[in-house]
């Protein structure tokens, strides 16, 4: 039966003959359609853990699934993108700005005639690091362990240990190295990496413009017009803006970027968003709540690692018990650490028999 199985697999010729499997087909066509500066699928650096090819995807294709059926992934549509359990259907979430950056991440790619499947994989696993209450949960927990916290380095050790019930997810290495380098200093060794870094930054510029203005934190009119000038008025006209700058400046080029005055525009208006969304006075309350929530359950868990799930145990009892705890916490949604909070510091009302 396998072996018929196998046969269905292959491509067949005209004259009766078994050429190669779907994989192999598509290890084929990348070599004709991708640019000299994309990285081929069978190029590749490998796993840690080695495994058979796959007769129907490529390497990066088998990545890519392997990370939208982890359970990370799944967590991520109840994790905070900016704004602290809104009201209303429509705000994004940890999951939402994960698929706009795989969808720009691939326009980018496929424009640029490098390996969106690599791309597409780095950009479904690059935020799977993230902490419940977004960079407020990521600022509390980087307070709180003694060698510092980041999302970026957290994701890498998602699929590199948390996932699949410690075994990791045994991804390739530049998915992993796109993953770890998706933002902050250090920089990603493939141009797919550099177009999913580039499509982070221009999914959030632009989707958290777009929640704050549906939120009544900000008004259109205020967005400074030197922005608008060169990247346009609307949401949809600014991200177009900025795909099609990368795509014209870095066609058949080493490298991914926005060209000069673009970039101006995006960095200012960045900025705009860091002074009057990301820290301004309306979050500080609701921070403060959730950095309170963070560390209590950090404090408790520590004087209690016993009280932790099984799969934490085996890492108290190797890494300690700090290690175990930030895992346990940084992989909770908004809503069980606030469930766990609950369940822990406040007091039930009394049933009586």
């Amino acid at each position: 039966m396998i072996q018929y199985i196998t046969l269905y697999l292959r491509s067949f010729d005209l004259k009766g003959g078994w050429l190669m499997t779907i994989r192999e087909r598509l290890d084929s066509e990348e070599k004709q359609r991708l640019s000299p500066y994309a990285l081929l699928s069978q190029d590749t650096k490998g796993r840690q853990k080695p495994i058979s090819p796959c007769s129907l995807r490529t390497e990066f294709q088998r990545d890519r699934d392997r990370i939208i059926h982890c359970k990370g992934f799944r967590r991520l549509k109840y994790k905070t993108q900016v704004f602290l359990s809104p009201v209303g259907d429509h705000y994004r979430t940890r999951l939402t700005h994960t698929l706009e950056v795989s969808q720009v991440a691939r326009t980018l790619a496929r424009s640029l005639r490098l390996n969106e499947d690599l791309a597409e994989a780095i950009a479904l696993g690059h935020d799977l690091g993230h902490t419940p209450f977004g960079h407020i949960g990521e600022s509390s927990l980087n307070k709180l362990m003694y060698d510092g916290f980041n999302h970026n380095a957290q994701s890498k050790r998602m699929v590199e240990k948390l996932e699949n019930d410690g075994q990791g997810l045994n991804l390739c290495y530049e998915v992993i190295d796109g993953i770890l380098c998706h933002s902050g200093k250090n920089e990603p060794e493939t141009l797919e990496g550099w177009c999913v870094r580039r499509a982070d930054r221009i999914a959030y510029i632009n989707h958290d413009i777009d929640d704050a203005i549906r939120g009544g934190i900000l008004k259109p009119f205020e967005i400074p017009r030197q922005c608008i000038s060169v990247l346009g008025a609307t949401h949809g006209e600014r991200i177009d803006t900025m795909i099609r700058d990368i795509v014209e400046t870095s066609a058949d080029q080493p490298f991914v970027r926005m060209s000069p005055d673009v970039s101006d525009a995006s960095d200012q208006l960045r900025a705009f968003l860091f002074e009057y969304v990301y820290h301004d006075e309306w979050r500080h309350k609701e921070e403060a709540r959730c950095d309170y929530i963070i560390s209590s359950l950090f404090s408790h868990y520590c004087n209690h690692p016993e009280q932790l799930p099984k799969e934490y145990l085996e890492i108290f009892y190797i890494d300690g018990a700090e290690r175990a705890v930030c895992d346990f916490i940084a992989c909770m949604t908004d809503r069980y650490a606030i469930d766990q909070f609950n369940e822990i510091f406040v007091p039930s009302a009394f049933a009586q028999k």
